[in-house]
């Protein structure tokens, strides 16, 4: 299926670089059927490309040996071939499909890539607008999120609960909060 791919305002032909000092990828997961484990990956580096007519195009990476859960034994587990296997697939990428309107906002399509299973996902997006930046060139804002389960890229690890349930959920849930600068 082809996607129309519409233009975002206001964001100038060229690079805009993410900025990872003031941008975040987190994560949210069900725990023991009654919470949410929260953790971010805090190595990550990406690039929206804009073309002369005004379309764009996403592509980012995540190292996933950066996650933190806050809790080192948690994230070391969760780096180990139970999980993420870190060690064998180091990174997870998305490269962006399409774009397009839902409302006032927008939905970014494109292939996720995690534990060398590549899945098409929809990002839902808000585009925070542009500012002329600190000195250094104009700054565009993002945030996106979606739910994708663990499961349809190769993390099936099973930890039942005796009363039922399971001790991680399936679903997974990834919230972006982005600020890219302008190269050129």
């Amino acid at each position: 299926m082809t996607t129309a791919t519409v233009a975002l305002p206001n964001l100038s032909a060229g690079t805009w670089a993410i900025d990872p000092t003031h941008s975040s990828v987190e994560f949210s997961v069900r725990h023991l059927m009654v919470s949410k484990v929260r953790g971010t990956f805090d190595d990550f580096s990406g690039a929206i490309t804009v073309a002369e007519d005004g379309t764009a195009s996403v592509s980012a990476e995540i190292q996933i040996a950066s996650i933190d859960t806050k809790h080192e034994g948690r994230d070391g587990h969760l780096r180990s071939p139970d999980y993420f296997d870190a060690e064998q697939f180091p990174t997870a990428t998305f490269k962006s499909t399409g774009l397009r309107t839902k409302g006032d906002d927008y939905v970014v399509e494109g292939d996720f890539t995690l534990r060398g299973v590549t899945r098409p996902v929809e990002l839902a997006l808000q585009f925070n607008g542009v500012n002329p930046g600190m000195g250094h060139g104009p700054v565009a804002g993002f945030e996106a999120t979606t739910v994708i389960n663990r499961k349809d890229f190769g993390i099936t690890v099973e930890m039942p609960l005796e009363t039922g349930g399971a001790v991680v959920g399936d679903k997974i849930t990834l919230t972006l909060e982005i600020e890219a600068g302008f190269q050129a």
